[in-house]
C-alpha cells in the first residue's frame, strides 16, 4: 500500500487533544501534523503557541488540505455532527468518543457506506489495547465464544484502592476526581455506562451483534462496601467491574457488566489502578489476554496516533461479523451464581430473586444470600433498590445450570 501524508484537522484541544499533539512530535513514523484545531474557548491558556487554533468548525470541515479529521471533544452530539460533516466533505475520522460511536453504531455503518471513507475509534475501547483491530482482523471468524474485560479505569482504580486501602467508596471516588481519574459527575463510569458503551461496541466487532448499550444489564459499584471487601480479602478476592459477552448458542450473546469477585486463576485479578484487561475465548486458541493502561493522554493517545498511522494506509473497519453475523439476538434469560447483600427490610425483595439459595446469613445490618438468580431480576433490584449490593462470583462458567451450582461460605457480617 502507498502510504499517505496526512493533514488533520482536530476537534478538542484538552488532556487526549494535547496528548496526540505530544505524541506526533515526538514520533517519526507516521506523516501527519496537525494544520488546524478548532476549540470551544479561545480565551482559555494553552501550553503551545505553534498551533492555528479556531471556534469555526467549517475551517476544517471545508479545508480541501485537511485530509482527516480528529474528533476529540466530550459531546456525544456534538461529535456526531462533527462526523457526518467530515465523511460528507470526503475525509476519514479519527474518533476516541465511546458514547457517540456507540449511540450511533449503527448510523456511521451507514455513512461509511455512503460515502466510502473509514470512521477508525480504537480509542474508544480500552484506550492503549488494540482490542478492535484484533478482532476485527485477527479474530476474523466464528470461533470467538466469549470476550471479558475491565474496560473502565476510573472503577478499577476506585475499587483497587479501597480494597488495598480500606477505605470507603466515597474516600476512594475523592480521590479519584482529585487525580482526574473521575469526573464531578461519576455517574458514566461508577454506575457502568461507561463499560456498557465499550462493550456495546465490542459486540458488534467479537460477534457481529448489533444492540443498543441501554439494551446491556448494567449494574455499578455504587454500593460495594466494607462487608464486600471484607470478604474478599478473606477468601483472597478482588472486586471489579468487569464487562462481558459470551455466546449461549450459535444465534445468541449474552452482554451484561457486573461488578464481579475475581480469584487469582483470572488474568484479571493482576489488573489494578486505572489498567484495563481483555481476556478473549476462542474454540481453537483457547484463552488469550491483553493488558494495558485505559485512561490517560499518552495512553488514548496513543491508540488515536494508531489510527491515524492505519488512515494513512487507506485502512478500514470491514465489518465482516456484522455483515455475516449468525447472533441474531441478545440472550437475557439465564442465571448467574451471585452475591446479594441488601439492608433487612429489603431481604423478602432479594430473596425472591433468586432461583436457589447456597448461603443466607442475617444480623441487624442486613441479609447477605448467594445462589443462583436470574440476570432479569438482579437488573431489576439493582434498578429499583441503590442500596442493593450485587457481586457475581468468579469461576469457569458464568452462566450456571442449577447441578452446577458451587457454594461459596460467606464470613458472618
Amino acid at each position: 500500500m502507498n502510504k499517505q501524508t496526512l493533514n488533520i484537522g482536530l476537534f478538542g484541544f484538552g488532556c487526549v487533544g494535547y496528548g496526540l499533539y505530544q505524541v506526533l512530535n515526538k514520533t517519526n513514523g507516521v506523516q501527519a501534523r496537525i494544520k488546524k484545531v478548532c476549540i470551544k474557548n479561545p480565551q482559555k491558556v494553552r501550553p503551545v503557541s505553534d498551533v492555528d487554533f479556531t471556534i469555526t468548525a467549517s475551517e476544517l470541515i471545508d479545508d480541501p488540505e485537511i485530509t482527516i479529521i480528529v474528533e476529540l471533544t466530550d459531546d456525544a452530539d456534538a461529535a456526531f455532527e462533527i462526523v457526518k460533516a467530515a465523511l460528507k466533505q470526503g475525509k476519514g475520522v479519527v474518533t476516541a468518543n465511546k458514547k457517540m460511536v456507540s449511540e450511533h453504531f449503527a448510523e456511521l455503518l451507514d455513512l461509511q457506506k455512503q460515502y466510502q471513507l473509514p470512521v477508525l475509534y480504537e480509542a474508544a475501547a480500552c484506550a492503549s489495547i488494540p482490542i478492535i483491530r484484533n478482532l476485527e482482523e485477527y479474530y476474523d471468524n466464528d470461533t470467538l465464544s466469549r470476550i471479558e474485560g475491565i474496560v473502565n479505569g476510573s472503577t478499577n482504580f476506585i475499587l483497587s484502592k479501597a480494597l488495598n486501602e480500606g477505605l470507603d467508596f466515597g474516600e476512594t471516588l475523592s480521590i479519584a476526581q482529585s487525580l482526574g481519574y473521575a469526573e464531578s459527575n461519576p455517574s458514566l463510569d461508577v454506575d457502568g455506562f461507561d463499560a456498557a458503551y465499550k462493550l456495546q461496541i465490542l459486540c458488534a466487532h467479537a460477534f457481529g451483534l448489533l444492540i443498543s448499550a441501554s439494551d446491556i444489564t448494567r449494574i455499578g459499584i455504587r454500593s460495594i462496601g466494607q462487608e464486600e471487601f471484607r470478604y474478599a480479602r478473606e477468601k483472597g478476592f478482588k472486586i471489579k467491574l468487569v464487562a462481558q459477552a459470551f455466546k449461549t448458542s450459535e444465534q445468541s450473546i449474552a452482554a451484561f457488566v457486573i461488578p464481579k469477585f475475581v480469584s487469582a486463576q483470572s488474568p484479571l485479578f493482576g489488573v489494578d489502578d486505572v489498567y484495563n484487561g481483555v481476556i478473549t475465548e476462542t474454540a481453537f486458541a483457547d484463552r488469550q489476554f491483553f493488558s494495558g493502561k485505559g485512561a490517560g493522554a499518552y495512553p488514548t493517545a496513543s491508540a488515536v496516533l494508531s489510527d491515524i498511522s492505519a488512515l494513512s494506509y487507506n485502512y478500514r473497519y470491514e465489518y465482516k461479523k456484522i455483515h455475516n453475523a449468525n447472533a441474531t439476538e441478545l440472550d437475557t434469560d439465564f442465571r448467574l451464581q451471585v452475591y446479594v447483600r441488601v439492608p433487612l427490610e429489603l431481604g423478602k425483595i432479594a430473596h425472591s430473586v433468586f432461583d436457589s439459595i447456597d448461603v443466607l446469613q442475617q444480623d441487624k445490618k442486613g441479609i447477605c444470600i448467594t445462589g443462583l438468580a436470574s440476570l432479569q431480576r438482579l437488573q431489576e433490584l439493582s434498578g429499583n433498590f441503590q442500596e442493593a449490593a450485587i457481586v457475581l462470583c468468579d469461576g469457569e462458567k458464568t452462566s450456571v445450570t442449577t447441578a452446577e451450582i458451587q457454594t461459596f461460605e460467606l464470613s458472618e457480617l
